[in-house]
């Protein structure tokens, strides 16, 4: 394969599991342990009234399949098309291998490069900036990228400040090499400083769990440092491409908590309808919640060809990012 100039979204899926969680269902989950919330409480916090959570026995990787079927058809390729798969994911289906290696199982498909990105929220934007180099650089020429997450095994029922903010499900799109604009721009950022604000210190060593694998999170900090460096990541992705506020069609960030959307969106000083919003209805999905909400807006049919897309992710690690397209 030759090297291409650009790369362009041709489909995007998404899929919640049935199992919707609305907030009156977690007073009643959160009283049963006799801790007290409200659905006003939840709202006026977060933005959240609701999320899906898988049933026993569904893992990331089924989630994925449906998401990325409904990507494929909506690009009008087989699977068979696909020659490079990364899931970005914090909650893979097993240790190893990767959960993108056992949706190409799913997918019928064998052969091509297939692998996990973690990068926990911002995760689905690193896989996309991963999948648009390797497009252009001409290793591959259709790539499904996809976030998938069952956040839902990870969440301490005793942690009121956690648990109502995350939901599971997976969205992805199809990337594939172009001659027209696509993926303007990309910015990629890290600092393992602040890995301790937004974590899951447990691991498995021996057959053993060791540490406490339950979502830990400062959400003072999180809220202080999240919404900083969206704004530079933001700023910084503009100035490579050579284009201004003025210029974004619609904002679609990491749907963690509508404060810290709302903030971003004023700093780039969009309109609030220019903001695509889904964390009323999916919580936080982690990875999937970009792709989710993208799929919402195509679906919908707010983002349409041509308009100019800001894609933002911040996440656990502490990591950030994100991508400028040309829908």
């Amino acid at each position: 394969m030759t090297a291409v100039p650009y790369s362009r979204i041709t489909g995007t899926g998404g899929y919640l599991p049935p199992r919707r969680i609305s907030n009156d269902d977690f007073v009643a989950l959160l009283g049963a342990r006799g801790i007290e919330t409200s659905d006003s409480w939840i709202v006026e916090r977060t933005g959240i009234r609701a999320r899906h959570f898988v049933d026993d026995g569904v893992n990331s990787s089924d989630l994925a399949l449906q998401a990325a079927r409904r990507a494929l058809e909506a690009a009008g390729r087989p699977a068979e098309d696909v020659d490079l798969i990364i899931v970005a994911t914090s909650t893979p289906d097993m240790v190893f291998p990767s959960t993108a290696t056992i949706l190409q199982a799913k997918l019928g498909v064998h052969g091509c490069p297939a692998f996990d990105v973690q990068a926990v929220c911002a995760g689905f934007v690193y896989a996309l900036t991963v999948a648009d180099a390797m497009i252009r650089a001409g290793s591959a020429r259709c790539a499904l990228v996809v976030g998938a997450e069952v956040f839902s095994r990870l969440l301490d029922f005793d942690d009121r400040t956690t648990c109502v903010l995350f939901g599971d499900g997976a969205g992805a799109v199809v990337l594939e090499a172009s001659e027209e604009p696509g993926i303007v721009a990309t910015e990629l950022h890290a600092d393992g400083r602040h890995s301790g604000i937004l974590c899951v210190p447990g691991t498995v060593a021996g057959g053993q769990v060791l540490g406490q694998p339950l979502l830990r999170m400062d959400g003072q900090a999180v809220f202080k440092l999240a919404v900083g460096v969206l704004d530079q990541a933001a700023r910084a992705v503009l100035a490579k491409a050579g284009r201004s506020e003025a210029d974004i069609d619609w904002l679609i960030p990491h749907q963690a908590n509508i404060r810290i959307m709302n903030g971003t969106a004023r700093k780039l000083k969009l309109a609030p309808e220019r903001l695509v919003v889904t964390v009323d209805e999916h919580g936080n999905t982690s990875a999937a919640s970009v792709p989710l909400a993208l799929d919402v807006a195509v679906r919908s049919g707010r983002v349409q060809r041509g308009d100019t897309v800001l894609l933002e992710g911040v996440g656990g690690g502490f990591t950030w990012g994100a991508v400028l397209l040309d829908f």
